[in-house]
């Protein structure tokens, strides 16, 4: 009876585990969740939402104009299927003036940018996702980005804004290093081919690589000292930085998981921490009477 017993609770646990874990999951991704699960994933994520931004630009003759897109989206998808935040759509309104020569280029105004990213970020907080993680693919947002940032001590919001920027860690760079099999790169190189080669395989065109050249043209050597908007154009011309005839998707993998573990870390910790909501309270207290201010 005993052993009649024990097998009876063995099923019992059983069919409840297969039951619970058969029971779905909120989706992270902000677009498939109904209205009813959208309040339940803002209380579940504690307010932390994900703004993958890509952009639509060249790269190379042989990634999809996509390629940032798809290389953020899978890092902050990869991230909260391991830590639950909300993951916003595509968003692909980016700064890409310097790619406006190149087909498939989108590259708005600058004022559009700007407005988009504000209201969309207020848009956010206004449904109750307090803590935006801003998580880029593009290089040429990193100034515009920097910049918006810290526009955001202008006028007082009750949300945080951060823009999430993964450092070197060191046991990843030496794997990397042995895998890398070229010394050059910065776009569509043979990082981001690896990546792609990972992520979406499918849109790679590999045999094309070699088409066109992705060497540093160096065509404004001649005035040292000086920084101008036409810079990647001057060393870019093709919108192709580097060599991407070498690549390999274990490589990809390892690019992609190591900045998705970076940002797992990150959004554990902004959903503990209230530090930078505290000192934006603090300096706007401060800034509304400067003259009170101790010196």
């Amino acid at each position: 009876m005993k052993n009649l017993f024990t097998i009876l609770l063995l099923i019992c646990t059983v069919q409840l585990f297969a039951q619970t874990n058969s029971a779905p999951k909120l989706p992270y991704g902000y677009d498939e969740l109904t209205a009813p699960d959208f309040v339940k994933a803002v209380e579940l994520s504690e307010g932390v939402c994900l703004l993958p931004m890509g952009v639509l630009e060249k790269h190379g003759p042989h990634l999809p104009l996509g390629t940032d897109i798809f290389e953020c989206r899978k890092v902050a998808t990869t991230a909260a299927s391991q830590e639950y935040c909300v993951v916003f759509p595509t968003y692909y309104t980016s700064q890409i003036n310097e790619a406006r020569h190149q087909p498939g280029t989108i590259a708005y105004s600058p004022d559009l940018l700007w407005k988009m990213l504000q209201e969309t970020c207020d848009e956010l907080s206004r449904n109750g996702l307090k803590k935006i993680i801003i998580v880029n693919g593009h290089g040429g947002n990193n100034d515009f980005l920097r910049y918006f940032c810290m526009s955001q001590l202008h006028a007082q919001k009750d949300y945080v804004l951060i823009f999430f920027q993964p450092g070197e860690n060191e046991d990843v760079a030496k794997k990397v290093k042995a895998l890398r099999q070229t010394t050059t790169g910065g776009h569509a190189d043979e990082e981001e081919t690896s990546m792609m080669r990972y992520i979406r395989p499918d849109l790679v065109k590999a045999e094309q690589a070699g088409s066109q050249s992705g060497k540093n043209q160096a065509r404004l050597a001649e005035l040292p000292g000086q920084y101008t908007g036409i810079w990647w154009y001057a060393q870019y011309p093709n919108h192709y930085a580097g060599d991407a005839t070498k690549s390999s998707v274990e490589l990809g993998k390892l690019l992609v998981d190591s900045e998705a573990d970076q940002l797992v870390e990150l959004i554990k910790k902004v959903k503990k921490s209230d530090k930078i909501e505290e000192l934006q309270n603090q300096f706007f207290e401060g800034a509304a009477n400067p003259l009170k201010t101790k010196q």
